[in-house]
Order: structure tokens, then C-alpha cells, then sequence
């Protein structure tokens, strides 16, 4: 994750101060400047331009044209581009009108004038005295809300109870590896310090790399890396405190399309972040991570704004429980890097997460189901094509291995899994993927013309 930063300093202001983030678009926009006008007022083109601004006019360092544009003569020992400040135009009177003589005032008026003055100097203070005499010692304020009787806890099941049940077990995670630094999201899985979160967030600890875990309270503690899968992009990390609270996983094959959810994590370092949303699209084939470690999603689609950083977290549903990992975003065509949310986030269903968690707690590796083929990626047509040749050294169809015992040969097309069709070979892959090894699918084959239903049971293969 990239750390951006603003370059350089605003027009006017010193080099050293960065423009506020926060400020509007307008906020170190230079103004246009005046056409040049004669003292009269007058637009006149034999006034020279006022200098080009130069940085640090905010400091002194620097110097602008005066408000009006007009140029004033330069002393003779001026600076290059030197500019005599002019003075504030509304305040000095209009120049006399030509033709007409200013009259002098006589020394009885003078008299007459300061007499009337300190009349009404006399009046004005006595007037402003009984004016401001009620007010002197008055407090001034404004009315604020009665919180008596008044009922502060949230209803169960809105988002401000979800969050307050589940912020205390979401961490985020510092990982220092070879590579630099990472950060990510995760929670709590058991009060005994196991911790769930993205492979992809802790990869750079698998070679002696350091992981520091935040939690909600402010204290941090090491971690050490239990296991970690890269076909699922799952890792549990394990710290020395106990007493945690764990978040319960759902069931995710009980989440419809529709559902509200509610995502927790600490998008761009922002720690206990809390983004809301809907379950948009079951079933999602997502592939996550870098070519040479690249995950195969059978993803649960929210909108609930998901961002770097929030990788790890629980996506949480109206009781709190957890029912996906947040794992992956959708970024526009020709976007070179993950720049925030557009409303398209992907995380692992919770089932999947629960098996995966268990084996790499027991054994620091996971497992994956297989059908034993190997499938071609330039295949044009309906479903999937089992490849005809081999590749790399491997079969395109396993010996004794579960499509070759249902009787599936190389070429041979699978239209759909359990009743669902495939048309890209990524679908039937996480199709798969989602299933545990020794399970049976229903594969819909057609060889040649014929098409037929062929029971096949998953095997088993070892993540990286």
C-alpha cells in the first residue's frame, strides 16, 4: 500500500508547509489577476504588468501586484521586482473633482464644530451607557439538549450495537518483512490468542519477518505465524494474551443476496473502522493476490465500502456473528493499483475460513480439494474444456484420480457443478474450492454429442 503524500507548497505560502488535505478545491488557487488601471480608474495599456508571485509571499519573502493592479514607481534602491505595497483604496477619499476649489473653514466654525462635537461625544456616551448598562455582566449561551430520562442505549441489532460488540475483537496488524512493511486487518478466533486474517497481509513475516498486533484498547503485542494458505489467502497468527473475546463464524451458506452486513477493519491504517452494506452477489469467482500466489475465491460480493487495509476483517452480520473475510476489491479496467472502494468487495465465506482456520491451527497447513484435470484456458464455447494435451509435465487427466474414475477423458467439456453452469474455468475452480475434500459433486459432462451426469469425489491436495 502506497503512502501518498503532498509535494511541495502552496502558491504564497512557504516551501516547508503542506496544503491542508481537508481544505477546499479553492484554498491555494491563485487569483486572476486585475487588468492594469490608471490611477483615474481607467483601463490603460502603458502601465507595466504586475511581477509574477513568487513562493513564500506569505513570509515576507516574496512580493504581489496591489489589489488594484496599479504599479507605484519603485524607490531607487528596491529589490528586482520590487512592488510598493499600496494603500487600502477604501480608505482615502476621492481626489477633488477639477474645476471646482475646496472652501476653508472659517475659525468660528471650527468653533462651532468642536462645540457640537463634544455635545455629541457627550450624548453618544450617555446613550451607550444606558444602552450596554443591562447587558454588562450577562452570560451568553446557547440552549443545549436535556439528556435526562432520556434512554442512551442503541436498539440490538443496529449498527451502533453491532459495532460496539465487535470492535473490541478486530485488530490490525504490522507486518515487517523483507519487502517492507504491511498492514492489514484481523480478529480475534480464540480467547487463547489465535488470530484470523489474509495470507497476503502476513506473507512477508514467512521469512522471518516480524507481525505486531494493534487491538481496540491501544496495547500491542508480537505475534508469531501458525499457518498460512496461499490457495485461500487465510493465515492465523497466535499472540501471547488470553482472555480475549473471540467473534463467532456463521453459517455462510445461510446468507442470501440482500442481507445487511457490516464491515470492520482499519482501512488506510484508520483503525475500528465501521462501513456498512448489503450483501450484493453470492458465488463470486475472485482471483486475489500476485500471479505466482494466487488465490481462488468463491466470494461473498458486498458494497459496504471496503479499502486497503481492511484486508483481514470480519464482514459481520446483524447479530454480530462473522460471515465472510474481507479479502479483495474491484478496481476500473486500466487501474494499476487498488486506489479505495467503488463499491465492489469480496470476502471468503466464514465456512470456508472455519476449515481452513482449524487446519492450520492443528497443523500449520491446509488442504484443497481436487477433481484431478487440467483445463484449457483457451477454450472458446459453452462450459469448461478439459485440456487435450499435457502441460508442463502433468497429465491432462489424473491417473486413478477422481474425473478419471467417473470415467472423464482429455477433451471432454463440463457444463455445470451441482446444477450450476460454468462458462469460465475460474468458476468451476472455486466451485470446487468451496467443497472439503472427500466430498461428492455432480458434474454435468458432455463428450462429443452426449452429455451425461457423472458423481465425483474431491481429493485432496496440500497448499503451498
Amino acid at each position: 500500500m502506497t503512502d501518498p503524500s503532498n509535494g511541495g507548497g502552496a502558491p504564497g505560502r512557504p516551501d516547508h508547509a503542506s496544503p491542508n488535505p481537508f481544505a477546499p478545491p479553492s484554498a491555494y488557487r491563485p487569483a486572476a489577476p486585475l487588468p492594469p488601471r490608471s490611477p483615474q480608474g481607467a483601463p490603460t495599456q502603458d502601465v507595466p504588468p504586475p511581477p509574477p508571485p513568487q513562493a513564500g509571499g506569505a513570509s515576507g519573502t516574496g512580493w504581489y501586484a496591489s489589489p488594484d493592479g496599479h504599479v507605484p514607481p519603485a524607490p531607487p534602491s528596491a529589490p528586482a521586482g520590487y512592488v510598493r505595497p499600496t494603500v487600502d483604496p477604501t480608505l482615502v477619499a476621492p481626489p477633488a473633482r477639477p474645476g471646482r476649489r475646496s472652501r476653508g473653514v472659517r475659525p468660528a466654525g471650527v468653533v462651532g464644530l468642536v462645540a457640537l462635537a463634544l455635545v455629541a461625544g457627550a450624548a453618544g456616551g450617555v446613550t451607550a451607557d444606558r444602552v450596554l448598562e443591562p447587558a454588562q455582566g450577562a452570560v451568553v449561551g446557547l440552549p443545549a439538549a436535556s439528556v435526562e430520562g432520556r434512554d442512551l442505549d442503541r436498539p440490538a441489532g443496529s449498527v451502533a450495537d453491532i459495532a460496539s460488540t465487535v470492535l473490541p475483537s478486530v485488530v490490525s496488524l504490522q507486518v515487517r518483512g523483507t519487502g517492507g512493511v504491511a498492514t492489514g486487518s484481523g480478529f480475534v478466533l480464540r480467547e487463547d490468542g489465535y488470530i484470523l486474517t489474509n495470507n497476503h497481509v502476513v506473507a512477508g513475516a514467512a521469512e522471518g519477518g516480524e507481525v505486531v498486533v494493534l487491538f481496540a484498547d491501544g496495547h500491542e503485542s508480537p505475534a508469531e505465524l501458525v499457518g498460512r494458505t496461499v490457495d485461500y489467502d487465510l493465515a492465523v497468527v497466535k499472540v501471547p494474551d488470553t482472555g480475549l473475546t473471540p467473534l463467532a463464524l456463521a453459517d455462510s451458506d445461510g446468507v442470501v443476496v440482500g442481507d445487511p452486513v457490516v464491515a470492520i477493519g482499519a482501512p488506510l491504517g484508520l483503525n475500528g473502522t465501521v462501513t456498512t452494506g448489503i450483501v450484493s452477489a453470492l458465488n463470486r469467482p475472485v482471483q486475489a493476490g500476485e500471479a505466482a500466489e494466487t488465490a481462488f475465491i468463491n466470494a461473498i460480493q458486498t458494497d459496504a465500502a471496503i479499502n486497503p487495509g481492511n484486508s483481514g476483517g470480519p464482514l459481520v452480520n446483524g447479530s454480530g456473528e462473522v460471515v465472510g473475510i474481507n479479502s479483495a476489491i474491484a478496481q476500473p479496467p486500466g487501474a494499476m493499483a487498488a486506489t479505495g472502494s467503488i463499491g465492489l468487495g469480496f470476502s471468503i465465506p466464514s465456512n470456508q475460513a472455519r476449515r481452513t482456520a482449524e487446519q492450520l491451527i492443528a497443523d500449520g497447513v491446509a488442504t484443497y480439494p481436487v477433481i484431478g484435470v487440467l483445463l484449457d484456458q483457451r477454450y472458446q464455447g459453452e462450459g469448461v474444456q478439459v485440456s487435450t494435451e499435457d502441460q508442463q509435465g502433468q497429465q491432462a487427466v489424473t491417473p486413478d484420480g477422481p474425473a478419471d474414475a467417473a470415467g472423464i477423458r482429455p477433451g471432454d467439456v463440463i457444463l455445470a457443478i451441482d446444477g450450476r453452469p460454468v462458462t469460465e474455468s475460474d468458476e468451476l475452480i472455486v466451485a470446487i474450492r468451496a467443497k472439503a475434500p472427500g466430498e461428492t459433486v455432480v458434474l454435468r459432462v458432455r463428450t462429443g454429442d452426449q452429455e451425461r451426469d457423472v458423481r465425483v469425489v474431491l481429493d485432496e491436495a496440500t497448499s503451498e
